[in-house]
């Protein structure tokens, strides 16, 4: 811990500079997983906060820095027969990520979001000091920070929940033939206490498959350990479509490691775009082989933010009521008409929050669980179309009590916004513990689309020239060297 403490130390002391001289800054991981546009501003550099302190099988916990990845998080517990509860689908997503963001998975139906899972975070506040927050001290704060985006101060240690992982998940594959029976089944299997997993996949209005996952140390004999990690393994999305269209096996046996980064490769299936952005190259299980250095999420994020191709593509989690959850999709597939798209139950979740939470459908206004629909592909390449899109998208939402993920594109005005969410708990909190200085979460998560309509530059007007900007975004990736990262997953020899 001597080495942790010598490293918050000396990002306290740079935060205490800044909080004198009454200056915002913004916090450099290393990484992101957001699709915003990136910003300019003045950092504080806390990527050295990478390390794991401890995993204890007794009390079935971890003490991990922020800018630990879920793959070297999930290598160091399966050593201990642990996992975290909730784990997000991408091994790249980092413990810090998912306590200050909104991250929900396919487990998430029964235990809520990541930060549910967290017992305790050690923070930085505003004017540099070093805070605990638990459900026993400072609770408004840890409540608060979960979901803010950083923005209640920076979280340098947390500790986890760790639960039992048995050797595989065996999972089922159920198709439907709407999509209103993909949302009834799903409220079925989210019932059963005997499963660990569920989500699901919507192809078109008319096909869909759900899938159930329940963890198990047995594997029968005759049968065979399903993999997607390898360059010639099925990317998840395409082998969940062929289980739908299969009328025989329906279920598989997956190691669990396997299970829960089975989405990596092709990150869902945006990773299709690359093909048809390039159009000479065909998309096959040689093709994918071939380039697949290039599919895992941690390169394709890179790629998309050296790109800066964020606009023209619609990257969206939305969360609605399960009562207004098959309206939103009949609109989407109607205005924006893009398949396939992902369902993720999620827990209920008490307001004030920055993470999605509804009331509906009534009598009662308490908490009720929500649908989460992963909206990822192609949209309007004009921007100003683009743009009326997402606002159309985000008035829709919000008419059908639905709300954002925020780490995605987000147009609100700053009335919209507020709106939405509770500001004076958010204000009182930000002044409670010295935050005021810190952006807050609407100056993170709006999109000012209108730096990226001029293009006065021979230069700038270059990188907007099909293939410029894509093939920016493969150099931008190639120098990350992020490919040696999953040629060898560390969890592979947990």
């Amino acid at each position: 811990m001597a080495t942790h403490q010598s490293t918050v130390g000396r990002i306290a002391k740079a935060v205490q500079a800044f909080y004198n001289r009454q200056e915002s800054y913004r916090i450099y991981h290393g990484s992101t997983n957001s699709t915003r546009p990136r910003h300019r501003d003045k950092t504080i550099d806390i990527s050295a906060l990478c390390n794991i302190v401890e995993v204890n099988r007794s009390s079935s916990s971890a003490i991990v820095e922020p800018n630990v990845p879920m793959d070297k998080l999930i290598a160091a517990t399966l050593q201990h027969g642990l996992i975290p509860p909730v784990v997000m689908e991408f091994p790249g997503i980092t413990v810090g990520g998912g306590y200050n963001g909104s991250a929900g998975e396919s487990s998430s139906f029964k235990h809520g979001y990541f930060d549910e899972t967290v017992r305790s975070v050690e923070m930085i506040l505003g004017n540099g000091d070093i805070v605990t927050a638990s459900k026993t001290e400072n609770p408004d704060l840890f409540r608060g920070a979960a979901g803010a985006l950083g923005t209640l101060g920076i979280t340098t240690l947390l500790e986890l929940n760790l639960i039992p992982a048995k050797r595989f998940v065996h999972t089922f594959y159920r198709r439907t033939a709407s999509i209103k029976e993909t949302i009834d089944l799903i409220s079925v299997e989210i019932g059963n206490a005997d499963n660990d997993y569920v989500d699901a996949v919507m192809f078109s209005n008319t096909f869909g498959v759900v899938i159930i996952g329940k963890q198990t140390d047995d594997l029968p004999n005759n049968a065979k350990p399903q993999t997607f990690s390898s360059a010639w393994d099925p990317w998840y999305y395409l082998h969940v479509k062929s289980k739908g269209n299969s009328n025989t096996d329906t279920s598989d046996y997956v190691p669990i490691a396997e299970y829960l980064f089975r989405w990596d490769r092709g990150g869902f299936w945006v990773g299709n775009n690359a093909f048809d952005y390039f159009g000479l190259i065909p998309f096959n299980s040689f093709t994918r082989w071939f380039l697949n250095d290039f599919m895992h999420t941690r390169m394709l994020y890179r790629a998309l933010h050296g790109s800066d191709m964020s606009f023209g593509y619609m990257v969206q989690d939305l969360s609605l009521p399960y009562s207004t959850a098959e309206s939103f999709i009949h609109y989407t597939a109607k205005e924006l008409n893009i398949w396939p798209l992902w369902l993720c139950p999620l827990r209920e979740t008490k307001e004030p929050t920055f993470h999605p939470s509804t009331k509906l459908p009534g009598p009662k206004s308490s908490p009720k669980p929500m649908l989460n629909i992963g909206l990822w592909g192609l949209a309007s390449q004009d921007l100003p179309s683009f743009v009326r899109q997402n606002r159309h998208l985000e008035h829709t939402l919000e008419e059908l009590g639905g709300r954002k993920v925020l780490y995605a594109h987000t147009y609100y005005t700053e009335d919209e916004f507020w709106r939405l969410y509770d500001r004076k708990w958010y204000d009182d909190l930000r002044k409670k513990y010295w935050a005021e200085s810190l952006p807050n979460v609407y100056d993170k998560i709006k999109v000012d689309y209108r730096n990226y309509e001029q293009a006065t530059t021979w230069s700038s007007m270059l990188k907007s020239w099909w293939p410029v900007p894509g093939i920016l975004g493969i150099i931008s990736a190639i120098r990350s060297k992020d490919y040696f990262l999953h040629r060898n997953p560390p969890w592979k020899s947990s």
